[in-house]
């Protein structure tokens, strides 16, 4: 056999199977159900909510001990102990942590809120792209 006609012959056999997958479903009864990318956006929500509700939360009951710890600290201090600048690395180092907190929770919230939206314009894209199966139809034929 040349290498023509082996050629020919898996080109002919390949379009039999793509002609195959195009014009028939599977036997297992996949394809045309459900999307590949699935999101529900009620799931993006409630996690983009719960992130928003920590960090309100935190904000209020994270920095309850500010002050206190603060003047205790000062206090500490004025007072000679050595301890006062140990307590006031501790409020430092309990604030820094607490803002990087904040601000996860805030990204998180945020990001979930922009995909819930880009999402569902993305959706409204592909939709309004695709062309009606009448005309995919005349092209297959």
């Amino acid at each position: 056999m040349t290498f023509e006609e082996e050629w020919a012959e898996l080109r002919s056999a390949a379009a039999e199977r793509s002609a195959m997958r195009i014009n028939s479903l599977p036997a297992e009864g996949g394809g045309g159900g459900a999307p590949d990318l699935v999101v529900n956006r009620d799931d993006l929500g409630a996690i983009g909510n719960d992130a928003y509700g920590l960090r309100v939360r935190l904000s209020k009951e994270g920095s309850l001990a500010k002050t206190s710890t603060f003047d205790a600290a000062v206090a500490l201090t004025s007072g000679n102990f050595a301890s006062g600048a140990a307590v006031l690395k501790v409020h430092d180092y309990w604030q820094s942590h607490l803002n990087t907190l904040l601000d996860s929770c805030a990204h998180i919230s945020n990001h979930l809120d922009y995909t819930k939206a880009q999402h569902a314009k993305d959706e409204v894209k592909i939709e309004g792209d695709l062309a009606p199966i009448s005309k995919l139809t005349e092209y297959i034929k």
